[in-house]
C-alpha cells in the first residue's frame, strides 16, 4: 500500500488513540444512535400499518418474527466478529489482515443469504403452522417469513458494509447505510400494503416486500459507498485467498454473539408457545412490546456500536486508561437511556398500545405487560454494556453465558412456572427477575476479566503526553 493510502489510516489511529474519550464516544455513537432510532421508528411504523389490516395480521407477523431474529442473529454476530477483529488489527497496525477480514466478511454475507433463502423456502410453513390452526394467520405468517428470508442477502451485505465502516471509526457512513434502508421501508410500506400509485394492495405480503426492497436499496448504497469513501479498511478481492484462520477468529468472537441473538429468537418462540395458551391477543401484545422496546434498546445498541471499536482499538493498543474510561462512560449512558425508557413505559402504556389499534383485551393485557417488563430495562442496559466489552476484547464466550442465563436458564422456567401457577400477569414478571440475576453474575465475570486481561495492560503513554 502506498504512503498516500496510509494517510487516512494514520488519521483514524490518532483519533481513536488520542482524542478525548467523551468527545470521541459522542462522535462515534451519535450517528449510530440516530440510525438505530430510525430503525426503531421503522419497526413501529411497520407494525402500525400491519395492525390496520387486523389483529390476525399482527399475530401472523409476530409468529414469523423469530425466523427474522435468527436471520438478524447471523448477520449481527458475523458483523460483531468482523468488527472486533478489524478494529483490533488496526490498533496493532496490522492493516493487511484487517483488509483481508473485510473481504472474508463480505463472502460470508453472501453465503449466509443463500443459506437463509433455502431455509425460508423449506421450513417457513412448518414453523408458523406449529403455532396456529387459523388458516388466515398461517397463510399470512408463511408469506411474510418466506419473502423476508428468500431475499435476505440484502440485509447481510449491508450489515457487513456497515461494520467495515464502524471498525475504522467512520460511523456516519454506517448510519447512512442503515438509515437509507429504514427510510425506504417506511415510505414503501403503505404503498405495498394498501396499494397506491398503481401498486396493488398486498396486505401482509406487501409489508414483507417493502422490507426486502428497503434492504436491497441499502445494500447497493453501501457497496457504492465502500468503493468511493476512503477508510482505514480497503475492501478488495484482487489476489484474494480464503484464509480459514481469519474466519475462525471472526467467529471466535462472532459465534457467541450469533448464539446470543439466536437465544432471543428461542425466547420469542417459547414465550409465544406459553402465551398462545392464554390468547392470541397475548401473542400480539408480545409482538407490540418487541417493537416498542426497540425504541429504548436501539439507542443503547447504537451506543455500543460506537463504543465497540474504541474498546477494541485501545485494548489492541494496550491503552488501559482509555479503555476503562470509555467503558465507564458507555455504562453510565446506557443505564440512563434505559431509565428514561422505564419511565415512559410506566407513565404512558395505554397511549403506546393505542398506536397499534389495540383491542380492549390487548389494552388490558398490554398495560400490565409493558409496566412489568420495563422493570428489566436498567439491568439490561448494564448487561448489554458488559457483554459488548467482553466481545470487544475477545471474551465473547462470557457474553454467551450471560445471555443463556438471562433468556434460557432463568427466564423460560420462571415464565412456564408462573403461567401454570400465578396466571398471565405473572408471566411478564419473569423477565425483570431474570435480568436481575444475570447482571449479578455478569458482575462476577467482569471482575474476573478485569484481573486477568485488563490489569496487565500497560498505559504506554498518557493522553496529555500524546496530545503534546
Amino acid at each position: 500500500m502506498s504512503q498516500e493510502e496510509r494517510v487516512p489510516a494514520a488519521r483514524a489511529e490518532n483519533r481513536m488513540g488520542v482524542a478525548p474519550i467523551g468527545r470521541l464516544l459522542v462522535s462515534m455513537a451519535a450517528p449510530a444512535c440516530a440510525s438505530m432510532l430510525i430503525m426503531a421508528l421503522y419497526n413501529i411504523v411497520d407494525s402500525m400499518y400491519v395492525a390496520r389490516i387486523g389483529e390476525n395480521a399482527l399475530t401472523a407477523v409476530s409468529l414469523a418474527f423469530p425466523l427474522q431474529q435468527f436471520m438478524i442473529a447471523l448477520a449481527v454476530g458475523t458483523g460483531v466478529g468482523a468488527n472486533s477483529f478489524m478494529s483490533r488489527r488496526l490498533g496493532e497496525k496490522n492493516h493487511q489482515e484487517a483488509d483481508s477480514a473485510a473481504a472474508h466478511s463480505m463472502l460470508l454475507a453472501v453465503i449466509s443469504g443463500l443459506l437463509f433463502a433455502v431455509i425460508g423456502l423449506l421450513f417457513s410453513g412448518v414453523f408458523v403452522g406449529a403455532y396456529t390452526n387459523d388458516p388466515q394467520i398461517d397463510a399470512w405468517g408463511v408469506q411474510y417469513a418466506q419473502i423476508c428470508m428468500v431475499f435476505s442477502i440484502g440485509v447481510f451485505v449491508q450489515m457487513m458494509a456497515s461494520r467495515i465502516f464502524q471498525s475504522s471509526g467512520h460511523m456516519m457512513q454506517s448510519t447512512i447505510i442503515q438509515a437509507i434502508g429504514a427510510i425506504s421501508n417506511i415510505i414503501l410500506d403503505p404503498i405495498f400494503i394498501f396499494g397506491y400509485f398503481g401498486v396493488p394492495a398486498m396486505g401482509v405480503a406487501g409489508a414483507a416486500i417493502a422490507t426486502v426492497i428497503g434492504q436491497w436499496i441499502s445494500m447497493f448504497a453501501s457497496l457504492i459507498m465502500l468503493k468511493r469513501v476512503k477508510t482505514d479498511i480497503h475492501l478488495t478481492f484482487r489476489g484474494f485467498r480464503w484464509n480459514g484462520a481469519i474466519v475462525k477468529q471472526i467467529y471466535a468472537v462472532g459465534f457467541p454473539s450469533i448464539v446470543m441473538q439466536s437465544i432471543g429468537a428461542v425466547l420469542t418462540i417459547c414465550f409465544n408457545a406459553i402465551l398462545i395458551g392464554f390468547s392470541g391477543a397475548a401473542v400480539s401484545v408480545l409482538g407490540i412490546y418487541f417493537k416498542l422496546q426497540s425504541f429504548v434498546f436501539m439507542p443503547v445498541f447504537g451506543l455500543q456500536q460506537g463504543a465497540m471499536p474504541i474498546f477494541s482499538y485501545n485494548f489492541g493498543a494496550r491503552r488501559k486508561d482509555r479503555l476503562m474510561k470509555s467503558f465507564r462512560l458507555t455504562f453510565i449512558a446506557s443505564v440512563a437511556i434505559m431509565a428514561i425508557g422505564l419511565a415512559i413505559f410506566w407513565i404512558w402504556p395505554v397511549a403506546l398500545l393505542r398506536l397499534f389499534s389495540a383491542s380492549d383485551e390487548m389494552l388490558a393485557i398490554g398495560t400490565v405487560a409493558l409496566r412489568s417488563v420495563s422493570l428489566a430495562f436498567v439491568f439490561a442496559g448494564a448487561g448489554i454494556t458488559v457483554s459488548t466489552f467482553f466481545q470487544s476484547i475477545g471474551h465473547g464466550f462470557k457474553s454467551l453465558i450471560i445471555s443463556m442465563l438471562r433468556q434460557l436458564i432463568f427466564i423460560l422456567p420462571l415464565g412456564w412456572i408462573f403461567a401454570r401457577t400465578l396466571g398471565l400477569n405473572a408471566v411478564w414478571a419473569s423477565i425483570p427477575i431474570a435480568e436481575l440475576f444475570s447482571i449479578l453474575i455478569a458482575s462476577v465475570f467482569f471482575f474476573q476479566v478485569y484481573r486477568s486481561a485488563i490489569t496487565p495492560l500497560d498505559a504506554i503513554v498518557s493522553d496529555e503526553t500524546l496530545a503534546a
